[in-house]
């Protein structure tokens, strides 16, 4: 496979190249309406710009070209209670479900962690009582719920909230708006904490017009955990690990993508978590193969694509594992060139900002 499970020798790199200033104005805090009116920054394969609409993108796509998708579906994972049972003090405990490990059973990140300890009893609503099993680094827990499989679920969607990101949460509460703007059209399989934000650009009527150029499209999953909000920490690249996320591409698709390249059509992903499912399924000569696992896929300047021809994806934060992707797809040199242009021409940025069509260099 051409992942090898560490960025390759020649990515490792500082992480202070992957910085930029990003004045605060410019962090949308709700999406643009319709959806496919956000502005779209495109990125040629000679490192030049053109500026135009999500709705336009089928203009920069031919027939024959095929459109990736991520279906995952956010699961309102934000849960608010209070520890009990530990004498008088019940103090109020915040929750953020990461990752399932049972039919009852849950990773969380937890706030404040220094509350709480293996055995201690936590309430997160009326009919929702849990109990930490393990205390990890970091913040993380492992939960027991009391009710487990559909039942839980159940409970999980009447008592929490939509897990908006840091930089949209610290500025506003989640509202009603939220758990139609925060979940994509193509939505169909629950796991996420965080939107595939690339997807929320699309529309039935964008659809509709790529279908009409000839642009089909398939969908993957991954369901993006709670890590994609965590920054770099450390000094070098080499030293980062991600967090794992499961990942699935069926064999009909697998075969689709492979016979739409044999014909000379190109593979867009839409949004960096499909990307990073292309290229987990990918091996070394190119051909896509079915998938079904966790993949904690890290992808910094140096990596080989051998899946993707052209990326749409939003603006993302400086440092961060994203930026070191797009970095890698399209040169880091080019992205800080267009990430300034972005910034001069005020585009909007982060999950519900503004879009980057990125055309990969030596792609067909």
């Amino acid at each position: 496979m051409a992942y090898s499970g560490a960025p390759p020798l020649e990515s490792r790199m500082d992480v202070t190249q992957f910085d930029f200033a990003l004045p605060p104005e410019l962090i949308a805090l709700r999406p643009a309406v319709p959806r496919d009116a956000a502005r779209m920054l495109v990125v040629r394969a000679d490192g030049g710009f053109e500026h135009a609409r999500v709705r336009d993108l089928a203009e920069y796509l031919r027939a024959g070209d095929l459109l990736v998708v991520n279906d995952t579906k956010v699961f309102p994972a934000r849960l608010r209670g209070r520890r009990v049972g530990r004498g008088e003090s019940e103090p109020k405990i915040e929750l953020m479900l990461h990752k399932r490990t049972g039919p009852s059973g849950f990773l969380a990140f937890a706030r404040p962690a220094r509350k709480l300890a293996p055995g201690d009893r936590v309430r997160l609503g009326q009919d929702l009582t849990a109990t930490v099993t393990v205390r990890g680094e970091g913040g993380e827990i492992e939960i027991t719920f009391d009710l487990s499989g559909s039942t839980l679920d159940l409970a999980i969607a009447a008592q929490g909230e939509m897990p908006l990101p840091p930089y949209i949460a610290g500025k506003r509460p989640a509202d009603g708006r939220d758990a139609s703007d925060y979940q994509t059209m193509f939505a169909t399989q629950d796991g996420s904490v965080a939107a595939p934000t690339a997807g929320l650009h699309f529309t039935p009527e964008l659809i509709a017009n790529l279908e009409a150029h000839g642009v089909s499209r398939e969908s993957v999953t991954l369901h993006v955990g709670a890590g994609t909000f965590l920054p770099v920490s450390a000094a070098d690249t080499k030293d980062h690990r991600m967090h794992s996320e499961w990942a699935a591409l069926a064999a009909g698709t697998a075969a689709r993508l492979n016979a739409a390249r044999k014909a000379g059509g190109r593979i867009v992903a839409v949004g960096t978590t499909t990307l990073r499912t292309l290229e987990s399924a990918t091996d070394a000569e190119g051909t896509i193969h079915p998938l079904a696992r966790e993949t904690d896929i890290f992808i910094t300047p140096g990596y080989d694509f051998g899946a993707a021809d052209i990326l749409l994806t939003n603006f993302h934060l400086p440092r961060s594992t994203l930026f070191m992707l797009v970095s890698a797809f399209a040169g880091l040199e080019t992205m800080k060139v267009a990430y300034a242009e972005a910034i001069r021409e005020h585009y909007r940025f982060y999950s519900y900002g503004d879009a980057c069509l990125i055309f990969r260099p030596g792609a067909p």
